[in-house]
């Protein structure tokens, strides 16, 4: 099922590459602890991703694909270098101006769903919207909503629902701030396959209907087909690229990736 094609024309894929990145890292890196002790996680990444396209980033455990994504998303304060988000340097920004970013323009999407339990579907949707202060669109969610094949179930609570359900649910209030990126780490890890490919339909549906910005982590070679790029982390820094690629490749390149120090961030 993907989300249905809104009034709002998608930019041509060719224009969707011009101007602005939606992404952009300049000679990031990220190291942890000191001395002899210094995990290096990120050896100097450059990296700039259009907007309107779909990422999907991998690589073996201790590459530093999920250090990527937070010290891309604010999440996580590179050691050195330059992390601009919708052409907004975020370098530098104190912790109130990130969380403001985060909440009005960024979404993500986790393998733990974290929806509240306490609130209903809608309310989990409107979240962001009200953490930033701004207006409750019910509109927006109930749209949204629909998009994901949840129309009707605004006033359900989480536990009503199942997993491949809540985390369409998560993808709504990803979306709900018409966000400069979504990030989405692992998100069907949870899932079964079925499920989880009816969850990545929406992602790539978000993309191609909406105009979304996509990162998502991952290590199912399976989910990163849907992306139109993958990128390839070992040992701190970026190895290789694909372009859409089957699943089969994508797994195939992965083999060739080798971790050689084993103490690097996952």
């Amino acid at each position: 099922m993907g989300l249905r094609r809104s009034g709002r024309r998608r930019e041509s894929a060719q224009a969707a590459y011009d101007g602005t990145a939606a992404v952009e890292l300049r000679g990031v890196r990220r190291e942890y602890g000191r001395g002899t002790t210094t995990v290096h996680a990120l050896r100097g990444i450059d990296l700039s991703l259009p907007r309107g396209s779909f990422t999907a980033v991998m690589g073996p455990s201790g590459s530093g694909k999920s250090t990527l994504l937070q010290c891309a998303a604010g999440l996580d304060v590179p050691t050195t270098g330059s992390v601009r988000l919708g052409g907004t340097e975020i370098t530098g920004m104190n912790e109130n101006e990130l969380t403001e970013l985060r909440r009005s323009r960024l979404g993500f999407v986790f393998q733990a769903f974290n929806l509240l339990p306490s609130l209903t579907v809608e309310q989990n949707v409107l979240l962001p919207m009200r953490l930033a202060g701004g207006r409750q669109d019910r509109e927006r969610a109930a749209d949204l909503l629909a998009r994901v094949g949840l129309a009707g179930k605004g006033g359900w609570r989480p536990a009503e629902l199942s997993g491949g359900q809540q985390q369409r649910v998560a993808l709504a209030r990803a979306l709900v701030t018409r966000p400069d990126v979504v990030f989405a780490d692992e998100p069907t890890g949870a899932l079964d396959p079925t499920t989880a490919a009816e969850v990545l339909g929406l992602l790539r549906s978000a993309v191609d209907t909406l105009g979304a910005t996509v990162v998502m982590v991952t290590h199912d070679p399976a989910a990163a087909a849907h992306a139109d790029q993958v990128l390839f982390l070992a040992d701190g820094l970026l190895a290789a690229r694909l372009p859409r690629s089957p699943a089969p490749t994508i797994a195939a390149h992965m083999t060739t990736l080798t971790p050689h120090r084993p103490a690097a961030a996952a």
